[in-house]
Parts: structure tokens; C-alpha cells; sequence
């Protein structure tokens, strides 16, 4: 089984389809985080690319990773390059991005350190990380009803998975 496998069929436009759910989240994001058009952000695990493609719209340079190119798909004029992020470095220099985003992802790794560690080596200082991830203390009993899902975080382990990573 592969990891676009599993994006094709959780992820279908029949199982789960398109809504206006990205734009309200990433107009929020905008404003929470005071993003401003043209800078360059990065989004980790893009799947489809529906926040991808918001950012994009909402004026910033968007590029994304994922181990799939399944958000061609949807969105093919997205800057993607297909990274196994769990085995593979990110495609990307040092410091070249202002913001890094993910939803949903890190919860996916058995060593999520490695994925933040490759993030802040990309990100500019003093640049902005947004990882949004299921809290464990109100889906516990739900968490693995994904089987995919490796490591559950709570608001004090991703920030204690941040400061340790930079």
C-alpha cells in the first residue's frame, strides 16, 4: 500500500469532497499570522492542494511537498515536488522560505522531529511555522481510526517539538 493510495481513496473527491473549508482557514491564517502577499510559503504534505492553492490565491509564492503528486489532479499549476519527507531531505536551500505550513501532517511520522528539523532548516530566521495537528486530548478515541496516524501531540509536545527543533 502507498501513500497515494491512501490519498486517493480517503481523500476522493467522492469520499471527501471540495469545499469552501480552505478558503475561511487560510483567510483566517492570513490575517492570525499577518501574512503578507508575495512571500514564499511552504506547505508540508499538500495532499490535494486545496490550502495550497489558497494561499496562492490570496497573493503568496506557494509551493508544496507531498509523497504523491495527487494534487495535480485538482490543482496542477501548483509548484509541487513529489518528497518522501520520512526518507528524503526537502528539495530546498537553506532559509528560503517565510513561512512553512502544515495541517494534519506530522501526526503521520514515526520521527516527526526529522520533519521539523528539515522545515526549520528551510524557513528564514525569524520566519513563521504553522503546524495545525488533531489535539490528542479531544480525539483520543478517535485518533486511530486513521491507521496512519503515528504520534499524537498535545499543545505542550508540538511546542516542545518546535523549541527542540529550533
Amino acid at each position: 500500500m502507498s501513500q497515494q493510495n491512501y490519498l486517493e481513496t480517503i481523500y476522493s473527491a467522492e469520499n471527501k469532497p471540495l469545499t469552501n473549508y480552505p478558503k475561511k482557514l487560510v483567510s483566517y491564517l492570513i490575517e492570525r499570522f499577518d501574512l503578507e502577499k508575495s512571500q514564499k510559503i511552504l506547505e508540508l504534505g499538500c495532499g490535494r492542494g486545496e490550502f495550497l492553492n489558497e494561499f496562492v490565491k490570496n497573493g503568496l509564492e506557494g509551493y508544496g511537498t507531498d509523497i504523491s503528486e495527487y494534487s495535480n489532479q485538482f490543482f496542477p499549476n501548483l509548484n509541487l515536488k513529489k518528497v518522501d519527507m520520512a526518507n528524503e531531505k526537502l528539495p530546498y536551500e537553506d532559509n528560503f522560505f517565510d513561512i512553512i505550513y502544515s495541517k494534519s501532517v506530522v501526526e503521520h511520522f514515526y520521527y516527526p522531529e526529522k520533519v521539523f528539523q528539515e522545515a526549520y532548516r528551510v524557513l528564514k530566521p525569524g520566519g513563521t511555522i504553522i503546524t495545525l495537528t488533531p489535539e490528542w486530548q479531544y480525539i483520543y478515541k478517535s485518533f486511530y481510526e486513521d491507521f496512519t496516524h503515528r504520534v499524537p501531540f498535545t499543545k505542550v509536545s508540538l511546542k516542545d517539538i518546535h523549541e527542540m527543533s529550533n
